[in-house]
């Protein structure tokens, strides 16, 4: 399954906001197999903050470990909250 980040926005920013995308996913990912994995798709998005990353990968990754795929961006703000995102989680991310 592939979802799409810019159908949450193109600027994503802020705790709330991913915590409400997370929430708002729910639905779409419990429709998902269990040997399927779960592709996140960065095209299109323009910024993508820590916090909001925090709030929405980091439950994904646990929940679904190396069966979450980021599909990689040349997007500078991606990468470097991913990379944050990594080190601070101390998992990393499958891309």
């Amino acid at each position: 399954m592939r979802i799409e980040l810019k159908k949450f926005g193109t600027t994503l920013i802020s705790r709330q906001n991913g915590r409400e995308a997370f929430a708002a996913l729910q639905s779409q990912i419990a429709a998902l197999a269990e040997n399927e994995n779960l592709e996140i798709e960065f095209d299109g998005v323009i910024t993508f903050s820590p916090s909001w990353g925090d709030e929405f990968l980091s439950p994904l990754v646990k929940q679904y470990g190396s069966r979450l795929i980021l599909i990689d961006t040349g997007n500078p703000s991606v990468k470097a909250t991913l990379e944050l995102l990594e080190k601070i989680n101390q998992v990393p991310f499958t891309r």
